[in-house]
């Protein structure tokens, strides 16, 4: 039997929304945020592959908005909207975030993993859309894959298996 399910890759730094039955799925989440906002009665979803917090930071020119916390969330609540989601109806999961090395000094900079996190959640507070479940922090990477039709988030860990939240 042929499934019609295709799966939506986003790269890191990078967007992309999908509309049932198709999945999305990205790869390689460390310190990055893997944000999924999606509209569980229309059937329609987005997901974000976040690396760093806050666009304010970036000293270039030409900004790749889907790389940071708060451009890469409005971004993907716009395009879900255009695309026939309820503002309203929007919630999300993330996961993601991790502290992939240990650091001796305590600097905020080499905080990337939770500081990822702190901007994601702050940036969907701002937007209203409640957080449904999250699997974030630790010290290890993740791929991660949303079936719309479920709202499922199925993560796969190198040390902890796989999971669904």
């Amino acid at each position: 039997m042929m499934s019609n399910k295709r799966v939506v890759k986003v790269g890191i730094a990078d967007l992309n929304i999908i509309i049932a039955p198709d999945l999305i799925k990205t790869s390689g989440l460390g310190s990055c945020v893997g944000v999924v906002i999606y509209d569980k009665r229309r059937k329609i979803a987005g997901l974000a592959h976040i690396m760093l917090p806050d666009s304010q930071l970036s000293k270039q020119r030409q900004l790749n908005i889907f790389k940071f916390a708060d451009t890469a969330i409005d971004h993907l609540i716009l395009l879900l909207i255009q695309k026939g989601a309820s503002r309203h109806s929007l919630k999300s999961k993330i996961a993601g975030g991790a502290q992939m090395f240990n650091f001796n000094s305590n600097s905020e900079m080499m905080r990337i993993g939770p500081r990822n996190v702190e901007a994601v959640k702050q940036r969907l507070q701002y937007h209203s859309i409640p957080l449904i479940a999250e699997d974030t922090g630790g010290n290890c990477g993740r791929t991660i894959e949303f079936n719309v039709e479920t709202s499922e988030l199925f993560i796969r860990t190198v040390s902890k298996g796989e999971q669904i939240i």
